[in-house]
């Protein structure tokens, strides 16, 4: 059920203003050209990285609102990063972290997932996080130590308690070598299946009883600082695989995984570190 304009059970003061400005965002800067783009307003970043004019008008309206919320925060949008590295800088301190539109591959087809992921970073550690499905309106919340909640209702983590954990396993950033290992070894202790190419779809699915256990190789903060932030709050784990929390300001720093208990966390973590060994 999509959250309403009224403050529910669970949300803060802020969550509600940040509930209605991913409303607003969705509705003027993203559905509006949702199957409906036009030749010239998908560009490829790089890697088969699209970006369309939809991300760059909803980062800035976004970038726009919350600066109306929290004036003088630092804002570090992936699209502003791109244009200007140097903005990378900012998740070093206190800051807002924006994914205009996670799942741009989707978007840029005409297909979901899609969502919004917004989050919130002091010192290289997010403390606050949301995760908004632009289609169906599901609105994920986390603030550290407070617990994890859907649409305002609190949840907790849930596996799927199948017999092989189910994993959604990302192969596309690894380096050939990894990739081919990781199918070899590990795969084959769990039933794999498709990453929805969408971290504000792949999270609520580890903590939500679809998916036990991810592998993430690229672990940018705008992709990540929300969802890890939710999935840990929920009960579920998710930290680099040597065991080290997840930081906003390691951007180059590949490996992270994600686990419906901590117990499918450290069955993942066991084999990833017998592969390097």
């Amino acid at each position: 059920m999509p959250i309403t304009a009224h403050k529910a059970a669970g949300m803060t003061g802020l969550d509600t203003a940040i509930a209605k400005l991913l409303r607003e965002v969705t509705e003027r800067a993203i559905l509006p050209r949702f199957r409906n783009l036009a030749e010239g307003e998908v560009e490829d970043k790089g890697g088969n990285d699209p970006v369309t004019v939809a991300d760059k008008d909803s980062e800035h309206m976004l970038a726009e609102g919350l600066a109306r919320i929290m004036p003088g925060l630092a804002v570090v949008g992936e699209e502003a990063a791109h244009a200007d590295p140097q903005v990378l800088e900012g998740l070093k301190g206190d800051c807002w972290i924006i994914d205009p539109i996670d799942g741009t591959r989707n978007f840029a087809a005409g297909k979901p997932p899609f969502g919004i992921l917004l989050a919130m970073a002091s010192g290289g550690e997010a403390h606050t996080g949301w995760i908004y499905d632009c289609l169906s309106g599901r609105l994920c919340v986390a603030q550290k130590g407070k617990g994890a909640f859907v649409n305002g209702e609190r949840i907790t983590a849930r596996v799927t308690g199948e017999t092989s954990p189910v994993a959604a396993i990302s192969l596309l950033f690894m380096d050939e070598a990894k990739r081919e290992s990781v199918k070899e070894h590990i795969a084959p202790h769990y039933r794999l299946v498709d990453i929805p190419y969408c971290a504000a779809e792949q999270y609520p699915r580890l903590a939500l009883g679809t998916n036990d256990v991810s592998i993430f190789e690229r672990t940018l903060a705008w992709d990540h600082a929300a969802g890890a932030l939710w999935l840990n709050e929920a009960g579920g784990k998710a930290a680099r695989p040597d065991g080290t929390a997840y930081r906003v300001d390691e951007w180059e720093r590949k490996g992270l995984i994600g686990a419906a208990s901590p117990a499918l966390w450290d069955g993942m973590a066991e084999r990833l570190s017998a592969l390097a060994a």
